[in-house]
């Protein structure tokens, strides 16, 4: 059976820093220093499994081309770097259905959730608005223990593998704490808001122009 696996190129080629702390760009030295991260990623998911179908996409997402790029898909894992990818991949998936592994970290902490759909609650539902950039710094700026992209990339595939298959309780409706420092997991609660401007709507009411956008949008991204 061929599995397909959906790749997309947010920020060009690959960078010492992806190459040091990211298995799919895993290489001795830096050979693929300048490659698209797409074809990095192809290159390493290939020589694990063949029969792997890489579908690459070197385009940045955005609300003119993220419908068409990611419809027919049955799961989205999640890994973006930034809130306007996080937003617009929300609004998109909420729209098509599709469910999304989302998982991110920061230092010595991670975080995973499952949001599925109108089975539960939606990225806005958990972050209406994007945090102030002084209590989520970038990872550039702040530093991620360099295992921590791997940690977490396992329990994303484990929650996939749960959704794909329909076994155990995959993390709708929780967020899951990773603190690798005290090797601790803390799980919360997340509930549907009622009021949320995305998921609390229609599907097909959620227009392009508003996709990804969120108050104070331009002054964010501008900043």
């Amino acid at each position: 059976m061929t599995r397909r696996f959906f790749c997309y190129d947010l920020r060009g080629p690959v960078t010492a820093i992806a190459i040091s702390v990211d298995p799919a760009h895993d290489t001795p030295g830096s050979a693929r220093r300048f490659l698209a991260k797409v074809d990095s990623a192809e290159q390493t998911i290939n020589s694990l499994n063949p029969d792997v179908e890489v579908v690459k996409y070197k385009t940045r997402l955005d609300a003119s081309n993220i419908m068409e790029i990611i419809d027919g898909y049955d799961v989205i894992v999640d890994g973006a770097d930034n809130f306007p990818t996080r937003y617009l991949l929300n609004d998109a998936t909420v729209r098509l259905g599709i469910p999304v592994v989302s998982a991110s970290i920061l230092g010595f902490d991670g975080q995973l959730s499952v949001f599925a759909p109108y089975e539960g609650p939606c990225y806005r539902c958990l972050y209406p608005t994007p945090p102030p950039a002084e209590l989520a710094p970038s990872c550039g700026a702040n530093g991620v223990l360099g295992v921590l992209p791997g940690t977490m990339g396992m329990l994303q595939a484990t929650e996939v593998i749960k959704l794909i298959t329909g076994s155990g309780e995959p993390l709708i409706g929780r967020l899951l704490l990773y603190d690798a420092l005290g090797a601790t997991f803390t799980e919360l609660k997340v509930r549907r808001d009622p009021n949320c401007p995305i998921c609390s709507r229609d599907p097909d009411s959620i227009s392009e122009e508003e996709m990804g956008k969120f108050p104070d949008y331009e002054a964010f991204c501008a900043g």
